[in-house]
């Protein structure tokens, strides 16, 4: 998933270059239930920091600024920056890390005492740079765009290092310095995408003689600014501003508070389980993650094989409850606890998600749009009718493959003499779509870990890069400071061994601190503004963050085959930020791109799992070395259409019930969001959701993400992503000269062109035609059911 952070026309909000979407968790998932572990996994697109190899370590005798230093052609041959000191007092500017000097974002001595004074003097100083600018615009790009890149990227990289140690470091004190600078950080940006002088001078851009002579880049990033404007209220007069800024305002207090419930809500359910046999089934994995979470939490002799074990709502041991505890019993608390998070007391999400689309349609409605979700729409590659007439293509194509695949698990379970057979319900699917999984492929994802450890997969996945995309990825740790121990930090090479890029990569799930879900966002973009040394561009570097199971004991992290797939997908995001060949900032990589086109590379790297030779190249055990099986690997081919048509309408069932609510709903009427979703759900699900079902509450992507009115996009991108792979199994995966050449093709269309060409042109361009829904349809085994 994109996170919701990135702060360029990735997101509907303040300023296009500032607001960050968010790729939330859970539903994206469409494998598992409601909300949690992305399938089209959520990736975050965020933003926070930046580039570059640097030789010397300099600093700045501004606070303000960050150096010039060249960057490199060796990461190995670099030194780690030095550090500042942690004793440093919070309130003392010239020590506060956000302001210092650097080249990688100090995240290890980054505290939230450093959060409010260093906020504020950062905009103080940006307040000044935006007086300066509206005194001496002119329509040029050296005295409108390139000003106002370097005050948009200096909040962008600064706002976005706190905000990314919020998700992954999270502590009370620090939510409650952001949450008082919000505010003033919210105002700026209001200031900035509502500045009339700036909007006019772009206007001036598009009616002046040279308009025909700029590239088509350019052309994109003046559109987008005087859309944005627009949809950022510069139109409005002073009584209607007002009411538009303290609209903006609440919305993103709320969406802030929306999240923390969330997680604070997941953390809170804590079941000591002291009997083995009330666990039976689980794995020997989830039962090492459940004896290290009962030791965490004050049971220090806790273990595997004799407990006491505790089951949270993290993702690793809500998954591992549901498909594989025998008791049901315990499968019916858990999943109940999982639907009904953030729904009851203090955590109550119900009145914020009221407010937040009572809020969104008055914001839409002082922009004279109908809805929000023709807001949303209004950045997007489709409209809202293309949307949903997309859904309900998609919906007609998966209903009689979903209801089959109910009526297989209840003969398959009154086969195993189930006394739930004649009534299964939903917290009865993944268990008994597991046990039918087993029978029917031979495969347990439990038994196959052995064969994906994290090493490994990583080793197989950056050669897999190398051979599409001709970059070599090498192991940097120790060049950028981390924010934990277990983070690792990744130099990406050209073919001639330049740096081009840089990422980091948080793989383990930390319940007690870090949000849950998987996402990619980007900590500094692509420049030649931001040039570090007057003549080449500023690199892009990226972060990466998932939560699979850790290592435990003396044993690797070993994945799940979901968890392999959640990597390469978020590889995907990161390669589209990191290849990118465009030097405008402000349409670089991942930024500017239609965010229903954003999960294009994420979606398409998924494919890859399923190669033959990709696979095996993973797939080794981490004790005897010997390869998947041959007849396992083609029993992982045969199960990749199990329950299809059940794992797509989950993910239209979310897209319908987001569309539904930001065109139609009305806060405070007849209906509520409740209501909503059960009525939705009876055209999208074979067994309607419990009647206490308030998964809304947690669902992130669209109350605290980047996908309001926006979760079709998952769908509508896996079109195109179906599409794209399709062109490799049209030249011959087998033949590896055609699959180079159509990585090179890929690479220098899709991935190197960000948001400086519409993406339909960048998929025609590559695929010689526009895409067609055919080749999704066939991947999931859905063709039949359109004839």
């Amino acid at each position: 998933m994109l996170m919701a952070s990135t702060r360029f026309s990735l997101s509907r909000s303040v300023h296009p270059i500032l607001k960050r979407p968010h790729f939330p968790s859970y539903p994206s998932c469409p494998r598992f239930a409601p909300k949690g572990l992305p399938k089209s996994h959520p990736c975050p697109l965020w933003s926070s920091s930046f580039s570059f190899c640097i030789q010397t370590f300099h600093r700045s005798t501004s606070p303000y600024l960050f150096s010039s230093s060249s960057s490199f052609s060796s990461c190995s041959s670099i030194s780690p920056p030095p550090m500042a000191s942690s004793a440093s007092v919070g309130d003392n500017i010239e020590s506060n890390p956000l302001l210092e000097d650097f080249d990688f974002p100090p995240f290890d001595v980054v505290e939230a005492q450093h959060v409010r004074p260093g906020i504020r003097a950062l905009l103080k100083k940006l307040e000044s740079d935006l007086d300066e600018l509206e005194k001496t615009v002119e329509p040029s790009w050296p005295k409108l765009v390139e000003p106002l890149e370097k005050i948009v990227d200096r909040l962008a990289v600064v706002w976005g290092m706190v905000n990314h140690l919020k998700a992954v470091k999270d502590t009370a004190e620090l939510r409650a310095a952001i949450e008082e600078v919000q505010p003033e950080k919210v105002k700026f940006q209001l200031r900035l995408g509502q500045s009339k002088p700036i909007y006019n001078a772009f206007k001036a851009i598009k009616e002046s003689p040279d308009w025909q002579s700029l590239s088509e880049a350019r052309k994109r990033i003046v559109d987008a600014q005087i859309k944005e404007a627009v949809l950022n209220g510069v139109s409005l007069e002073d009584d209607e501003r007002e009411k538009f800024n303290n609209i903006e305002q609440e919305l993103e207090r709320l969406s802030q508070k929306f999240s923390e419930n969330v997680l604070d809500a997941t953390k809170k359910f804590e079941k000591l389980i002291t009997d083995k046999k009330e666990i039976d089934g689980l794995p020997a994995t989830a039962l090492g993650l459940a004896a290290q979470s009962a030791a965490s939490k004050g049971h220090e002799n806790a273990t595997a094989e004799n407990g006491p074990w505790m089951i949270t709502l993290d993702a690793p041991s809500f998954i591992s409850v549901m498909q594989h505890a025998r008791n049901r019993a315990l499968r019916e608390e858990v999943y109940r606890a999982y639907i009904t998070r953030a729904s009851s007391g203090d955590l109550d999400n119900t009145p914020i998600i009221n407010q937040i689309l009572k809020l969104r349609l008055k914001k839409a409605k002082l922009l004279n749009y109908n809805n929000y979700a023709e807001v949303s729409m209004a950045t997007k590659m489709a409209t809202v009718d293309k949307a949903e007439e997309l859904l309900e293509k998609l919906r007609s194509a998966s209903w009689n493959a979903s209801v089959q695949d109910v009526e297989d698990l209840k003969s398959y379970s009154k086969s195993q003499g189930a006394p739930e057979a004649d009534n299964l319900s939903h917290w009865d699917m993944s268990f008994w779509s597991e046990r039918l999984r087993e029978s029917k492929y031979n495969i347990n994802e439990e038994e196959l870990r052995p064969y994906f450890s994290f090493s490994k997969v990583m080793g197989g996945l950056f050669n897999l890069a190398k051979i599409l995309f001709e970059i070599d990825i090498e192991p940097a740790d120790g060049l950028a400071p981390v924010w934990n121990n277990d983070v690792r930090f990744y130099c990406v090479k050209d073919s001639l061994g330049s740096p081009i890029a840089y990422f980091y990569f948080d793989p383990y799930s930390r319940p007690s601190e870090k949000r849950g879900g998987a996402w990619m966002d980007e900590v500094v973009s692509r420049s030649r503004v931001l040039s570090r040394n007057g003549t080449t561009s500023r690199l892009p570097i990226a972060h990466m963050v998932c939560n699979q199971t850790p290592p435990f004991g003396d044993k690797p992290s070993l994945m799940t085959f979901r968890e392999v797939e959640t990597v390469f997908h978020e590889f995907g995001h990161a390669l589209q930020h990191m290849l990118t060949k465009q030097d405008e900032g402000l349409v670089a990589g991942i930024r500017g791109i239609e965010w229903d086109a954003v999960e294009l590379p994420s979606q398409f790297m998924e494919n890859w799992c399923y190669h033959r030779d990709t696979l095996m190249s993973i797939a080794k055990h981490y004790q005897t070395g010997e390869s998947l099986p041959e007849e396992v690997y083609l029993k992982l081919l045969a199960a990749r259409t199990f329950r299809a048509g059940s794992l797509s309408l989950r993910q239209i069932k979310f897209a319908s019930l987001d569309l539904e609510l930001h065109t139609k709903y009305i806060s405070d009427g007849s209906e509520s969001v409740y209501d909503v979703d059960q009525r939705v759900s009876r055209k999208t699900q074979v067994i309607p959701p419990l009647p206490e079902d308030r998964f809304l509450c947690a669902f992130n992507h669209i109350f605290a993400g980047g996908y309001a009115a926006g979760y079709y996009s998952y769908k509508w991108a896996e079109v195109l992503s179906a599409d794209a792979f399709s062109a490799f199994e049209d030249a011959g995966l087998e033949d590896s000269k055609a699959v180079k050449e159509a990585g090179h093709k890929f690479r220098e269309t899709i991935l190197a062109l960000g948001g400086g060409k519409a993406p339909l042109e960048v998929f025609v361009e590559f695929r010689g035609r526009e895409p067609s829904p055919e080749p999704l349809l066939r991947h999931n085994g859905l063709l039949p059911a359109t004839a």
